[in-house]
């Protein structure tokens, strides 16, 4: 059951819940520093650690947290983990440092973490923590390596540095600029978007794919959702016996609408 759990976890934030082309997340670094497949891998996997790491964690200290600090506490969770790979890159991969510059900083701020933490880590176990950091990290760094490889790969002619079209190519330099990124993410995203029709056409259950849908049908704030599955019978009816009971729920509903 536990490894089931696990493969879910990778699978959801590999796939499911991909933070770049089904949930949208974390769109700074990925249009800014993927200008080369090099680029795009390093920062998925800088920020692949801190995320597990954080949610680790923040995991083991999520019965330790006050509520009312929760959301300071994470931050500082998570500044710490990125002071120390930002280091860590300083000392042991300094062209890395370079290349990503202020955006190994702004990991901090970066919204896949601090969702993962709130939505996730805080409210289950270390090791289901661990490995929906490691699904969404290795999410994020697949995404980021493509964008970066196919935006290498037209607007120099090489992946990863190394020559792959032929001399003739001419490369389309516009795609190792900034709109390049957009119009890479554009047609990733298309592509996906693509095979999740085709996935429903064929009878697959791809419902869950691009929703978030967290399964916590119990706080969920979707109320049309269809899988929702609490009881409803323990909500208070309003007796058509009584008009005076329900202009009272009408008048309240009309206030809080």
């Amino acid at each position: 059951m536990q490894q089931n759990s696990v493969m879910e976890r990778l699978k959801n934030g590999i796939i499911s819940e991909n933070p770049t082309f089904v949930l949208m997340l974390g769109m700074c670094p990925t249009l800014a520093v993927t200008t080369s497949a090099v680029n795009g891998l390093g920062m998925g996997l800088t920020t692949m650690v801190v995320l597990a790491m954080s949610n680790m964690f923040i995991s083991l200290l999520r019965n330790v947290i006050p509520d009312k600090v929760r959301i300071p506490a994470f931050i500082v969770v998570i500044a710490s983990f990125v002071t120390v790979v930002e280091l860590l890159l300083k000392a042991y991969i300094p062209f890395l440092y370079a290349a990503l510059g202020l955006y190994i900083p702004l990991i901090v701020v970066n919204c896949i973490i601090l969702g993962r933490a709130e939505s996730y880590a805080s409210k289950n176990g270390v090791v289901l923590s661990l490995f929906d950091g490691i699904g969404m990290g290795l999410g994020f760094t697949v995404a980021l390596t493509m964008i970066g490889a196919l935006r290498e790969l037209l607007g120099v002619g090489e992946i990863f540095g190394y020559a792959v079209m032929p001399e003739s190519y001419v490369p389309c330099s516009i795609f190792v600029l900034a709109p390049g990124a957009f119009f890479v993410l554009a047609a990733l995203t298309a592509v996906q978007n693509k095979l999740k029709m085709i996935g429903e056409k064929k009878g697959k259950d791809m419902s869950k794919v691009g929703s978030g849908c967290s399964e916590d049908c119990m706080n969920c704030g979707e109320k049309g959702c269809a899988k929702r599955f609490y009881d409803t019978s323990a909500e208070p009816k309003v007796s058509e016996e009584n008009p005076k009971q329900k202009e009272e729920t009408v008048k309240e509903e009309a206030a809080n609408d």
